[in-house]
C-alpha cells in the first residue's frame, strides 16, 4: 500500500509513476492521430473532396468509438481499483467480461450503421461532391468496429493493471501496418479512399487478435474462465453508463463543430478535418498524463490512501500545465509549414493557419481540463462527470449556432470563429472540474466505488 511521504519526496515518488505510466501511453495515444494524419495527407492527394469525405466519416467512426470509450475508460479505473486492493484475478475476470461486451456492441454497431449510413453522412452536411466519399470510406471502415472496441476494453485492462508498456507495442505495430497499408493500397494499388478504409479494417483486426490472446494467457494464469459472465456483463454495462452520456456529450460538441464547418464550405471542412487532427494529436499527448492518472489514482484510492491521492492529483495538474505551454510554443513553431503536407489549396492552407493559432493558444487550459478529467474518471466519479458534459454542451451549442447564422458567404472569419466557440466549451470543461476536483466528494475509498 502507498504510504504518505513528506512534501518533497512524495513530489519526485509521484513523478517517477506518473512517468512510467505516462511515456509509454503517450506514444501509444500520440501514434494513432500521426497515423491519422498520415492517412489525411495520403488521402489529400485524391483531391479536396476525397479530404472533406474523410473528415466527415472519420467524425462518425471518431463518435462511435468515443461513446465506447467507457469500456477503456471504465475498465482502467475499475481494474485498478482491485489491483490496489490485492485482487489481481477479480480484475482480470473484469476484463474478460470487458472483451466480450465490446465483442457484442462492436457487431450490434455494425449492423446498425451499415444502413444508416447515408443519413450520418447527410446529417453532417457533407455537400454533393464529399458524400461519395464520405459513404465508400464509413461503409468499409465500419467493419473494423468489433476490433476497435476490443482493443479499447483490451487497453483498458492492462493499464489498470499497471501496464502501459504493451498497449504501447500494439498501437505503434497496429498504426505502422495502417500507415503502410493506406499507402500502398491508395498510391500503389490505386484503390482511392477505399484503399485506406480497408487499411484500418486490416490493422484493427489484428491489434484486435493480440489482446485477446494476453487475455486468454492471463485468465488461464489466474484459473480465470474466458465465458463471459452474465453478471460481469451486466456490472460492465451499468458501470459505463454514465461514461457513455459523458462521451455522448463531448462527441455532440464534436459532431457539431464538424457540421457547422461543412455548412461553411467545402474548402472550410477540409481545413476543419486537418486542424481537428491536429489538435486531437495534442490532446491524445496530454491524455497520458490522464490515463495514467486514472491508473494511479484508482490505486490509491483502491489502496484507502487519501493523501496520497491529492498529492498526485496536484502534481499530475502540474504537469498538465507545463505541457500545455510547450505545445503552445511547439504549434506556433510549426505554423508556417503546418498545411504543406495536406493541401496545395491557398485558400485551405490559409484556414488551416488561423484556426491552428487558436488551438495553440487553448493548449494550458486543454491540459488541465484533460488531466482533471482522467483524475475523475479514476476515482470511479463517472455520474459528475456526466452532468458536468451535458451543461458544457449547452454552453456551447449556442455558441456555434450563432457562428453559421453570422457568418456571411465567402467569409474567412467563420471556421475561426467556429474553434474560438470550442475554446469557449474547453473553459467550461475546466470551471466545472475544477470545482469538483477542490471538493471531497470523489475521493471514495476501497476495491470498489459503491
Amino acid at each position: 500500500m502507498p504510504t504518505p511521504l513528506s512534501a518533497a519526496p512524495f513530489r519526485h515518488a509521484h513523478d517517477r509513476e506518473i512517468f512510467r505510466l505516462a511515456v509509454p501511453t503517450f506514444f501509444a495515444l500520440v501514434a494513432e492521430p500521426l497515423f491519422l494524419l498520415t492517412d489525411s495527407a495520403v488521402v489529400g492527394t485524391l483531391g479536396t473532396a476525397a479530404l472533406g469525405g474523410l473528415g466527415v466519416a472519420g467524425q462518425i467512426l471518431t463518435t462511435l468509438a468515443a461513446v465506447c470509450i467507457f469500456l477503456a475508460y471504465g475498465t482502467t479505473a475499475a481494474v485498478a481499483r482491485t489491483y490496489g486492493a490485492g485482487d489481481i484475478a477479480g480484475g482480470v475476470r473484469h476484463g474478460v467480461d470487458a472483451l466480450w461486451l465490446a465483442a457484442l456492441i462492436g457487431g450490434a454497431a455494425v449492423l446498425a450503421g451499415w444502413p444508416l449510413a447515408p443519413w450520418l453522412v447527410d446529417t453532417l452536411g457533407a455537400s454533393p461532391d464529399v458524400a461519395p466519399h464520405a459513404l465508400l470510406y464509413l461503409r468499409i471502415s465500419l467493419l473494423s468496429t468489433p476490433a476497435l472496441l476490443i482493443v479499447m476494453a483490451g487497453t483498458g485492462v492492462l493499464r489498470g493493471l499497471q501496464d502501459a508498456t504493451t498497449p504501447l507495442v500494439v498501437a505503434v505495430a497496429s498504426y505502422l501496418g495502417n500507415a503502410a497499408l493506406c499507402i500502398t493500397m491508395v498510391l500503389g494499388l490505386g484503390m482511392g479512399i477505399a484503399g485506406s478504409a480497408w487499411a484500418t479494417v486490416i490493422a484493427q483486426s489484428a491489434g484486435a487478435l493480440v489482446y485477446v490472446v494476453v487475455a486468454g494467457r492471463a485468465a488461464r494464469r489466474h484459473r480465470i474462465s474466458l465465458a463471459p459472465s452474465l453478471a460481469g456483463l451486466r456490472s460492465a454495462a451499468s458501470a459505463g453508463f454514465a461514461l457513455f452520456l459523458r462521451t455522448v456529450s463531448l462527441r455532440i460538441v464534436a459532431l457539431v463543430t464538424t457540421a457547422v464547418a461543412a455548412r461553411l464550405g467545402d474548402d472550410e471542412i477540409a481545413a476543419h478535418q486537418v486542424a481537428f487532427q491536429m489538435w486531437s494529436l495534442l490532446v491524445f499527448a496530454m491524455d497520458a498524463i490522464a490515463i495514467a492518472g486514472q491508473s494511479i489514482i484508482g490505486r490509491y484510492l483502491g489502496a484507502g490512501d487519501v493523501p496520497g491521492t491529492r498529492a498526485a492529483t496536484r502534481r499530475m495538474v502540474e504537469w498538465g500545465v507545463l505541457v500545455g505551454l510547450a505545445f503552445t510554443v511547439l504549434v506556433f513553431a510549426a505554423l508556417p509549414w503546418a498545411p504543406a503536407p495536406f493541401t496545395s489549396d491557398p485558400r485551405v492552407a490559409g484556414l488551416i493557419m488561423s484556426v491552428l493559432v487558436v488551438v495553440a493558444l487553448m493548449q494550458p487550459l486543454s491540459g488541465v481540463v484533460m488531466v482533471l478529467d482522467g483524475i475523475l474518471m479514476g476515482a470511479g466519479d463517472q455520474r459528475y462527470l456526466a452532468w458536468a458534459s451535458l451543461w458544457t454542451m449547452l454552453v456551447f451549442l449556442p455558441c456555434a449556432l450563432l457562428v453559421l447564422w453570422a457568418t456571411p458567404d465567402g467569409s474567412n472569419f467563420g471556421l475561426v470563429g467556429l474553434w474560438l466557440a470550442f475554446t469557449v466549451w474547453i473553459a467550461a470543461r475546466g470551471v466545472t472540474l475544477a470545482t469538483r476536483a477542490r471538493g471531497g466528494a470523489w475521493l471514495v475509498v476501497g476495491a470498489t466505488r459503491p
